[in-house]
């Protein structure tokens, strides 16, 4: 039954509760196109602050989907890549998006979103 797979100590629920978070995704697939430092990658997203994405890159790394990578220069230089599970995750992801660009506005049209004549209560 499919019912069995969803429940809560399951795997298949894995990637569900991963991509729950706004910027988990978001942050690996900014990882795509191969190590960022942290400033880059604030730069490319948009609308994330420092602290967020540092705290968004320290799950994904305790997930084991991000490696950081800390080089001994002056000034000391940090830098963010995918790990092999992380780069697994982007089929996905990218599935997400090609979804989303072709049912974005018919989702958002069914949230109201964009309803200027729409009225709070």
């Amino acid at each position: 039954m499919v019912t069995d797979r969803l429940l809560a100590d399951c795997r298949a629920r894995l990637g569900f509760d991963l991509l729950a978070h706004t910027w988990n995704g978001v942050v690996l697939y900014a990882l795509a196109g191969g190590p960022r430092r942290p400033g880059e990658l604030r730069a490319e997203i948009g609308g994330i602050s420092a602290k967020v994405l540092t705290e968004t890159l320290r799950r994904l790394e305790g997930y084991a989907l991000v490696e950081r990578r800390a080089y001994e220069e002056t000034p000391p230089r940090v830098e963010y890549a995918l790990t092999g599970l992380g780069r697994s995750l982007l089929g996905p992801i990218e599935a997400l998006g090609r979804w989303s660009a072709e049912y974005g506005e018919a989702f958002a049209a069914a949230q109201g979103w964009g309803d200027e004549e729409r009225t709070e209560d």
